[in-house]
């Protein structure tokens, strides 16, 4: 199938493609516990994320008394090191996701991943889950260099770059995403059962879906 609207289709990756917030949420109490800081229910975790595990943790920090003098970077080794060794143990793709990838290769659309997360953790994360293969590039916050991640639209002009050019739409759950999208001139998508840092209809995004389901559609609209 040849006549679908774009030639690559980018995702975000915590709270757009995967469900990572119980994986994050655990890795976050290791850390905060580590300094003896009482932990946060691990089904809020959620609220944390968006902007890569350093801002995940200064936003936690800045809730449970601030960062004071502590080492936030040497903190934030030990947070990831706890989540690279349990990166897979709860963390899923949301509902359709699957058949959602399926439908998009069988229209010979290109798939990436541009994502906050270190591009380390998100080879690591991917191959546990099997879903490598899928994707033509994945790119990450440190992939590009400092000053890069988004909402910066480096990752996005080097993903359609990687993949070979062609028209391009974005699909993330953020004002991160959404900002990276419009700074790269490319139409995108909102995901609302994502790791949301606005209400999903306040992001800004050319469209808002509530289940991968209804991807498709919209993107053929946009189009």
């Amino acid at each position: 199938m040849t006549d679908f609207p774009f030639d690559i289709v980018g995702f975000d990756l915590d709270g757009t493609l995967l469900d990572t917030a119980l994986d994050l949420g655990h890795a976050l109490n290791h850390a905060l516990v580590h300094i003896g800081r009482p932990a946060i229910p691990v089904g809020e975790a959620r609220r944390f994320i968006g902007g890569g595990t350093g801002q995940m943790l200064r936003t936690a920090l800045a809730e449970s008394g601030g960062p004071g003098d502590l080492d936030v970077p040497a903190l934030q080794d030990v947070l990831v090191d706890f989540y690279a060794t349990n990166i897979a143990r709860h963390t899923r793709l949301f509902p359709g996701g699957e058949a959602m990838l399926d439908a998009l290769a069988a229209r010979g659309v290109r798939l990436a991943v541009a994502t906050n997360k270190r591009e380390d953790l998100a080879r690591c994360l991917f191959g546990e889950l099997g879903l490598t293969s899928r994707f033509a590039t994945i790119i990450g916050g440190n992939t590009l260099g400092p000053g890069t991640a988004k909402p910066a639209p480096d990752m996005l002009h080097a993903m359609v770059e990687q993949c070979g050019g062609g028209r391009a739409a974005f699909v993330g759950d953020t004002t991160f995403d959404v900002g990276a999208a419009r700074a790269a001139g490319m139409p995108v998508v909102a995901v609302r059962f994502g790791f949301c840092d606005l209400p999903p209809d306040e992001l800004g995004a050319d469209a808002v879906i509530d289940h991968f389901g209804d991807l498709l559609p919209a993107l053929e609209a946009l189009g």
